[in-house]
């Protein structure tokens, strides 16, 4: 049997089989938002090193967002910690209980 027919246009490189996971929505939009916040620092900083005019007060406000992506990120971050956490602790609720890790004295 020849390889698998593909049709062309739907799905041309590799689909990942891993599942977003608790959190990693909230660390993607952080790294966009730190990134636009980025750039805003940079074209706002720029003009000072230049010796052009500044930009209006607006800019500066824009580039304040690196801060809050960072927080964004972070939150998304601490969101994964948890249910990781959660995870764990189901399972090792559902381990019967004479076959758990010895206890420590």
């Amino acid at each position: 049997m020849g390889p698998p027919c593909r049709r062309p246009g739907i799905y041309p490189g590799r689909v990942s089989s891993e599942t977003p996971r608790d959190g990693d929505l909230l660390v993607r939009i952080g790294a966009i938002v730190f990134l636009v916040g980025a750039v805003a620092t940079l074209a706002t900083v720029a003009p000072l090193f230049l010796g052009a005019e500044p930009l209006p007060t607006a800019a500066y406000f824009v580039s304040m967002l690196m801060g809050a992506g960072f927080l964004i990120a972070a939150a998304g971050v601490l969101r994964a910690v948890a249910a990781q956490r959660r995870q764990a602790r189901a399972a090792l609720s559902s381990v019967p209980s004479g076959s758990g890790p010895a206890p420590s004295r």
